[in-house]
């Protein structure tokens, strides 16, 4: 079917969009903030263009798009939040950092099918984009994580979790979380955030309830982290060491989806099992 009249071919538009994706990535690389947003309107301009030729839909006029919105799109907004927390993270902690260091918040009904539109993307146009919001990957069957979003150009020893690594990975957010937001006066929304961090680690809460020292936070939380990091450490990157010579370049980003399915029949069977 020919596209709607005054719209340009799929083909045309597929190569500039192509274009103006690499144009984003050349201007982020150089720094040049103003002219990566600009680039990114314009991509999303030419990507509702082509599901205009594609699908006759130009989609629905009175829905604001994410610049009008005075937001990132969604991607954006999860990646800020997962370096700044540099670990593998569930989608409710996801926000809950973004909210308390980034303007905005992230739709949580945004985050539930994130993970499944970035293995898609990924599998039809690999490295196609700078980076893929992915699953991290159990160190004993390198299956997805359930819940779990990490960032694809971590290294691969970063993005899998082993028995240690929630309390690792706890902690390793924690100092990260404290530094920055040692560098000026905490919001509320931060204040909380910290709260809850170390309310749950030994040593870190020593002032008045509800309030925390990021310098004293940071320092409980390296201590701890001392203890566990090298086990946890060990471990990864044994199972790193496995998923490069056992996975390929889709599997190493999302996952093994056969070990995943043995990891859910080997869960039924012990359940039918202790069941009778």
């Amino acid at each position: 079917m020919p596209p709607p009249p005054g719209v340009p071919a799929p083909d045309a538009l597929e190569a500039r969009i192509a274009e103006l994706r690499a144009g984003v990535r050349r201007a982020m690389a150089a720094g040049d903030r103003p002219a990566a947003r600009a680039l990114r309107a314009d991509l999303r301009r030419a990507e509702q263009e082509w599901d205009a030729a594609v699908l006759g839909d130009a989609g629905e006029p009175d829905e604001p798009a994410p610049a009008d919105r005075g937001l990132l799109p969604v991607r954006e907004q999860v990646h800020q939040a997962l370096t700044l927390l540099g670990v593998p993270a569930a989608p409710k902690l996801i926000g809950s950092v973004y909210a308390a260091f980034f303007p905005g918040e992230i739709p949580g009904t945004r985050l539930t099918s994130l993970r499944r539109d970035e293995e898609r993307s990924f599998r039809t146009a690999p490295y196609a984009r700078p980076y893929y919001l992915c699953a991290a990957l159990t160190a004993d069957l390198l299956a997805p994580a359930r819940g779990l979003l990490t960032v694809s150009t971590w290294p691969l020893e970063q993005r899998i979790v082993g028995p240690l690594s929630p309390r690792t990975d706890f902690l390793a957010s924690a100092v990260r979380l404290a530094e920055h937001a040692g560098r000026t006066a905490p919001s509320p929304d931060a204040q909380r955030l910290l709260w809850r961090f170390a309310s749950n680690i030994p040593g870190a809460v020593t002032g008045t309830v509800g309030t925390v020292d990021p310098a004293g936070l940071a320092e409980a939380a390296r201590a701890e982290l001392d203890v566990h990091r090298e086990p946890d450490r060990r471990r990864r990157a044994s199972a790193a060491g496995r998923a490069r010579a056992q996975l390929d370049d889709a599997e190493r980003l999302f996952g093994s989806r056969l070990r995943a399915l043995q990891d859910s029949a080997r869960r039924r069977a012990s359940s039918g099992e202790t069941d009778r």
